[in-house]
């Protein structure tokens, strides 16, 4: 599933971020990667535990896991502090997969990455390219995102991020391990919880809606992982 969750940061929350990011020292983005996704990134990042993708990274992750919306289609257990890159100048990165096991940097603890997430801190209009193109059984999905909103996409995607050819793109991006592993399952839990909502806004609590309410809740005591 991929979902577009808009305004993750405010637009204040975004200027000040650009302005800290501005005076920031970049490493290059291929020393967080292996040798299979160091072929075909190309771009600039924050080193991973310093404290300014700290302090940022913890405002990004609280503000997600407080949007309702995040909540229900991730459904977090564990969220990865954090990364912030940038691309300019043809800064690209090739198609590849997210590995499967990421490290915590801070706790060292292990995290199983399920579901993907970009926050984009640029507009549109700030930049050319750069386009992140996700691939499913349907095709190519192309997103570009205005500035504080996210997408959230399955980290078992093939996707890319297309060359920057004018302008910057400034972005963070982070892994969630979610309590239920299965994107569909996720899915569909979504999809149940979302209609359930609407039911309740339109026509208020009921046996109906308590009764879907059951069976939301039993499908995730069901495939939930804690």
């Amino acid at each position: 599933m991929m979902l577009h969750i808009p305004h993750i940061l405010t637009p204040d929350q975004v200027k000040q971020f650009r302005q800290r990011l501005a005076a920031a020292e970049w490493i290059d983005g291929r020393q967080s990667v292996g040798s299979q996704g160091a072929q075909v990134k190309r771009n600039r990042q924050l080193p991973e535990a310093s404290p300014l993708a700290l302090e940022l990274g913890d405002i990004i992750t609280k503000a997600l896991v407080n949007n309702p919306l995040f909540y229900s289609a991730a459904l977090p257990l564990r969220v990865l502090p954090p990364y912030f890159n940038s691309y300019a100048g043809g800064e690209t990165y090739g198609l590849h997969i997210d590995g499967s096991i990421r490290v915590n940097p801070v706790t060292k603890q292990t995290l199983r990455a399920d579901v993907s997430t970009t926050v984009f801190l640029s507009d549109p209009e700030e930049y050319e390219g750069g386009e992140l193109t996700v691939m499913d059984a349907y095709g190519a999905h192309e997103v570009k995102l205005p500035a504080g909103d996210a997408i959230i996409y399955p980290s078992s995607s093939v996707h890319r991020v297309n060359p920057v050819t004018a302008g910057e793109r400034v972005a963070s991006f982070l892994w969630t391990q979610s309590m239920v592993r299965d994107d569909w399952q996720r899915n569909m839990l979504f999809d149940l919880d979302q209609n359930i909502q609407k039911l309740r806004a339109q026509h208020g609590d009921s046996e109906a809606t308590v009764g879907l309410a059951g069976h939301y809740h039993n499908l995730l005591r069901l495939w939930a992982e804690t």
